[in-house]
């Protein structure tokens, strides 16, 4: 990931506000180790931090058309830029950056080009001609981006709020699949995909067709002129992830270019569930695997800095943000800058467990779309911002655009979980990778039950942080919550404690409101409790404290394996946290 750094009009063309800029963009250096780049026409600055993934030798930003008329400073991946690139014959680029499309797609077709673009992005594109210009921010809002607004009328645009928060009067998340426009000074959804109304779809389930969608999501992000590997959790999405691309990159010229198999990167408290998943679907599908331990005392040692880099207070998204944050520093230090992870499946496919409780498909629907919506606030944003603290890139094949639109369009009846048939949750991606002639993974990996990414790296992790929150704050401080805290007031110690820290880093009202609010209940959704007004009772958003749901899940297993879907041996993977065993199976204490 790069970070981009744009001040829009802002009254002042003199050497101190150059000065400044790059003073502010040097807040992101870390997202874009490799060059720094700055534009200024008058008093419009945009500036740039790159981490050279694609054309490293040439694809120095901002980029600019051919008379150097129209300027872009872009934070992303174009993965269709090659198809793009022929569409503009007439075009001349003058370096081999996948972003090097868009001021030229903009010379052609306006503002109206967005849409063309396949991948993910964050771009400021000025046009010095009128001094008109448009931001941009790709359909998921996998790339981070924000706005704000100065007193002096200047518009200024960053990757991270850090960048912004100390010039602007007022400052939001920037939305996803939106674009800005300079011309009618607001704006407007390019992103308008079927599903987002929420209309219940009807397409029949097509496993062969929602495979082979997601085998091509995964493909087209092997774009790369550098060192990259797979994120792997063991988990269902992760592993699916790990299996498709080790499949297609055997004998290519990626696979002989950055050695004969492909590295696979996993985290976890010892003995966690996750290495022990991880390190099995590696063996089976041949990656070159690598184990990062880290202990609770470590991850709490790194909250501060976590805090600080994801420019969040929400505890599921600390939580899960610390091991991913301490892993991608271990993956940079191997030389490694590009990695491909399994986000947005749960979203899709109604993949968490409170997602049993739903009362009908018309329901599960609404919910999948909610969840989509938000991703930008949870799961995108840790998967960005967790990685790109270290200067590296993380894809995420389950939210590629014509993959989202196939699998929406599957008429939400086919996701329902639903025992007695035989279907857990996620069954229709299970299924579509269930080929017993050539297994993608082991069945009991395939049909192996959700964990939380902060439960699934060891158990303890999240005990831990309750423990250390409750040494920094007391009963007292509790009580006055709703007085210290009146917006998205916390109610545990935990988010008492990951509130301070970020208040401290960002002490403005705008900062507070780019988090989204609300209790904290189980899953961090308030349809969970509608649904089983047992969720009320539980104040801790971790999948294992429902445990109510997770030793459901686990029964749901045991239908399964008496079924034949998925070999018994699959029981013995129910977390031992919850100390309950199947008719004769003994759990180790």
């Amino acid at each position: 990931m790069c970070g981009i750094l744009a001040v829009l009009g802002c009254s002042d063309d003199s050497q101190a506000k150059r000065v400044r800029v790059l003073e502010l963009s040097r807040r992101l250096k870390h997202r874009g180790p490799d060059w720094s780049g700055l534009y200024q026409h008058g008093d419009f600055y945009l500036s740039h931090q790159r981490l050279a993934i694609i054309d490293p030798a040439s694809g120095d930003q901002p980029l600019f058309n051919e008379d150097k008329a129209i300027v872009v400073t872009v934070n992303g991946e174009i993965y269709n830029h090659a198809e793009l690139r022929k569409s503009l014959p007439n075009h001349k680029f003058r370096t081999g950056s996948d972003c090097d499309v868009i001021a030229h797609l903009y010379e052609e077709h306006g503002e109206n080009f967005v849409n063309m673009l396949d991948g993910m992005f964050s771009f400021v594109l000025l046009d010095t001609r009128d001094n008109s210009f448009i931001v941009a921010r790709d359909a998921i809002g996998i790339t981070s981006l924000y706005i704000g607004w100065g007193l002096d009328g200047s518009i200024w645009i960053s990757s991270e709020l850090k960048g912004l928060n100390d010039e602007c009067e007022h400052f939001e998340c920037f939305p996803p699949g939106h674009l800005y426009s300079s011309k009618n000074g607001g704006f407007r959804r390019w992103y308008n995909p079927l599903w987002f109304s929420e209309a219940i779809p009807s397409t029949p389930y097509d496993p062969l067709a929602l495979r082979r969608a997601f085998e091509k999501a995964v493909i087209k992000r092997l774009m790369t002129d550098v060192p990259f590997g797979v994120l792997l959790s063991g988990g269902l999405d992760s592993s699916l992830v790990a299996s498709v691309t080790a499949r297609h990159l055997a004998g290519t010229e990626a696979a002989r270019q950055w050695g004969a198999q492909l590295h696979s990167f996993c985290v976890g408290l010892e003995n966690s569930p996750d290495l022990k998943a991880a390190r099995e679907v590696a063996d089976y599908i041949g990656t070159v695997h690598h184990e990062f331990h880290f202990t609770v005392q470590d991850g709490i040692d790194a909250i501060e800095d976590v805090i600080y880099h994801v420019e969040t207070y929400d505890v599921t998204t600390i939580r899960a943000s610390t091991p991913m944050f301490l892993m991608a520093r271990k993956i940079k230090a191997l030389g490694v800058k590009m990695v491909i992870s399994g986000e947005g499946a749960d979203e899709i496919f109604g993949g968490y467990l409170y997602f049993h409780k739903a009362p009908n498909k018309e329901e599960f629907h609404s919910e999948t779309c909610r969840k989509i919506k938000a991703l930008h606030q949870y799961d995108c944003l840790r998967a960005n911002k967790s990685t790109s603290a270290w200067g590296l890139e993380a894809r995420v094949p389950f939210l590629d655009k014509d993959f989202i639109n196939i699998a929406m369009a599957i008429d939400p009846e086919w996701k329902m979980i639903k025992l007695g048939e035989g279907r857990m949750e996620k069954w229709v991606l299970r299924r579509a990778f269930d080929d017993e002639e050539n297994p993608y993974l082991p069945k009991h990996i395939l049909y192996r039950q959700k964990e939380q990414f902060s439960d699934g790296v060891g158990y303890s992790w999240i005990d831990g942080l309750k423990a250390h929150a409750a040494l920094h704050v007391n009963d007292k401080m509790m009580q006055n919550a709703k007085h210290i805290f009146p917006h998205n007031t916390p109610t545990t110690k935990e988010a008492y404690h990951y509130r301070m820290i970020f208040e401290r880093f960002f002490p403005q009202n705008s900062a507070t409101l780019t988090v989204p609010g609300g209790p904290s209940v189980a899953c961090s959704t308030a349809k969970a409790v509608e649904w089983d007004a047992a969720w009320s009772n539980n104040l801790d958003p971790s999948g294992r404290a429902a445990s109510g749901v997770h030793l459901s899940g686990y029964e749901q297993q045991a239908v399964l394996a008496s079924a034949g879907v998925v070999p018994p041996e699959i029981l013995v993977n129910l977390p031992r946290m919850m100390n309950v065993a199947a008719p004769g199976v003994v759990i180790q204490s």
